[in-house]
């Protein structure tokens, strides 16, 4: 009866409302950090621009990072009328377009901190009942599908945050118009219930936030091969802005910034489910994960010995190719080493601080690198192999094929 509820959550309704609520979440982070956040540091502070634009992204990558495995927890144990994920993604959702309208009024770097930091707070509850909700739904064998869909969703909310960021004419309008797309956005997922029926967590909230590696290895060396993939990526994208703008000389980096965004995205389009759906018949994930990560990889590669705006765009193509099977995969790989049905919205949200952290991380690594050693051929490095050594890493992971 259990497997039968899951395989009916499975539907084509479900899956468009977890895609719809997902591309709203994404707006309202990506349209931030593609577009505003940059142009905002460059008001604020000209002259200090990339240390400003690299503090507001830290410090909020610290504040991402406890909150998601803390929604995720509580998430886990919510109960009532509207489920345990519906509450903690529409709450989330409309005070994510608060930290956004905050920012919209923000002209000190003090006001870019406060408002950057509700906002990744407020935005991870949504992004924890989410991914939660693909396997408390979904069977293991579909999940590289649907992983697929979770991860197309996420490409088409950058694409499209960076398109509304722009489209808002001023740094405000920008902001205004994804907290918009923000709220609306949580509609669909609140409209799909009820919810299966799962096992609640059992014991106290804080004692479930250390998770032993001896005792799941498997989980351990996930968690460490998504964390360095993404400090690779995070390394290669936080100064995409201005690598067009003083190493490519781009008349107009902002726009080669939205046009980066929609090649990598198309790219993305034409791999992300197709991986996903492939990874599951043919019941493997690491080597897709390996693959991907060499494809990733190579993008960095080429954008250290390709400053040009022709290498630009093949090195978006190259990323999406190798970014869309990734994510999907990826994905389906880490919910089938969660240690606990029960706690899903927790453990994913620890296995999210391998997302967040890597933000927190590549401000430290990238200033440094562009500024005394290097410039932007070494950071494209330094982040080729980082992902490179993810990649390799995956198949110390033995339960998963």
């Amino acid at each position: 009866m259990a497997e039968r509820t899951v395989e009916r959550g499975v539907s084509s309704g479900w899956t468009a409302a977890l895609v719809l609520t997902t591309v709203a979440t994404f707006v309202g982070w990506y349209g931030p950090l593609q577009i505003l956040l940059a142009k905002q540091a460059d008001l604020v502070d000209p002259a200090g621009k990339e240390t400003l634009l690299a503090t507001v992204a830290a410090v909020g990558a610290v504040c991402s990072m406890v909150a998601n495995p803390v929604w995720g927890a509580l998430s886990d144990r919510t109960t009532g009328r509207w489920g345990r994920r519906v509450p903690w993604v529409v709450g989330g959702s409309v005070a994510g377009a608060a930290g956004l309208v905050v920012l919209s009024w923000a002209t000190s770097a003090l006001g870019m901190v406060v408002g950057w930091c509700l906002v990744q707070v407020a935005l991870n509850a949504p992004l924890a009942a989410l991914s939660a909700a693909i396997p408390d739904r979904v069977p293991e064998a579909r999940r590289g599908v649907v992983g697929g869909w979770f991860g197309l969703a996420q490409t088409v909310g950058v694409m499209a945050g960076t398109g509304l960021a722009v489209a808002g004419g001023t740094i405000a309008g920008g902001y205004l118009v994804c907290a918009a797309v923000v709220v609306l956005g949580a509609i669909p997922f609140a409209l799909v219930r009820p919810e299966p029926a799962v096992e609640r967590p059992r014991g106290p909230l804080l004692r479930g936030f250390v998770i032993n590696p001896r005792r799941y290895p498997d989980f351990g060396w996930a968690w460490l091969t998504r964390f360095l993939m993404n400090l690779g990526n995070a390394i290669a994208l936080l100064y995409l802005l201005y690598f067009l703008d003083d190493a490519v000389g781009v008349a107009d980096p902002e726009g080669g910034v939205l046009v980066l965004t929609v090649l990598y995205a198309l790219a993305l389009l034409a791999t992300v489910v197709v991986a996903g759906s492939w990874s599951d018949r043919a019941g493997s994930r690491r080597a897709f994960v390996a693959g991907s990560g060499v494809v990733m990889a190579a993008a960095a590669v080429l954008l250290a010995v390709w400053p040009t705006w022709p290498g630009a765009v093949t090195a978006a193509l190259v990323l999406g190719v190798g970014f869309g099977a990734y994510t999907a995969v990826d994905f389906a790989l880490v919910t089938q080493v969660l240690p606990a049905a029960a706690d899903r919205g927790k453990d994913l949200g620890l296995v999210n601080i391998a997302n967040t952290l890597p933000q927190v991380l590549a401000p430290v690594i990238a200033a440094p690198v562009v500024r005394s050693y290097g410039g932007y051929p070494a950071l494209y490095a330094v982040a080729a192999a980082v992902g490179l050594l993810g990649a390799v890493l995956v198949f110390r992971i033995r339960s998963v094929r």
